[in-house]
């Protein structure tokens, strides 16, 4: 049976340690870091403009979620396509994500501390808050047993942004969907429209008419 040192010998990939704690707080889903973590996993092999057919092929992902994540992390400005011409004058592609360590660059400086004379990272105090968009989304991946999509990730910052649900009462609505075995953003997305045409804005309203009607 192959050891731990004979895998070894397909390589490593360096991650910053930043990177992986503060993600989130970057506007990252858990989707888009493995395609980040992927991608530099193909940089530090030299390749730099890995096809979305041979990225999926290392994940759980499908051709088109590749293609879709790699459109929302152009779309964050947290990845580039650069474009060379070499001496017989072909052009040539390559990611970058540049963008995405200058954003991490930034939000460390902002708002983590490293004490002198110690590793001890200290966040600063109005960086504790989570964001309740990257709270939803893992809640939802979890009862899903699966990563959200993009697009369901926007649809979750809709239901809070532009629906202006709170976060308590997409989260009944998500208990309903489980509840009933309706597992999809459909069925959960009725769930809140039926409440919002009765009337129903807080969480606690929501509690009185389900316990009314159980």
């Amino acid at each position: 049976m192959p050891s731990y040192n004979y895998y070894r010998r397909l390589g490593q990939t360096t991650l910053m340690n930043g990177l992986i704690a503060y993600y989130a707080k970057l506007g990252l889903t858990e989707s888009e870091l493995v395609l980040v973590i992927q991608l530099e996993a193909f940089f530090q092999r030299g390749n730099f403009f890995p096809s979305n057919e041979k990225i999926a092929a290392n994940t759980n992902f499908s051709v088109n979620d590749v293609s879709l994540l790699v459109q929302s992390l152009l779309e964050k400005d947290c990845l580039t396509i650069l474009q060379a011409k070499d001496q017989e004058g072909k052009i040539s592609s390559s990611y970058s994500l540049d963008p995405l360590y200058d954003k991490l660059d930034q939000y460390l400086n902002d708002h983590v501390t490293i004490k002198p004379d110690s590793q001890e990272v200290k966040l600063q105090e109005d960086t504790l808050d989570n964001d309740p968009v990257n709270d939803l989304a893992r809640e939802f991946e979890i009862e899903f047993g699966r990563y959200l999509t993009p697009i369901e990730r926007e649809e979750v910052q809709d239901w809070l942004n532009l629906d202006h649900y709170s976060p308590d009462v997409v989260r009944l609505a998500l208990r309903e969907a489980v509840l009933s075995r309706a597992m999809s953003f459909k069925y959960v997305d009725r769930i809140l429209l039926n409440w919002q045409r009765m009337n129903l804005k807080t969480s606690s309203e929501v509690q009185q008419y389900l316990e009314r009607n159980r």
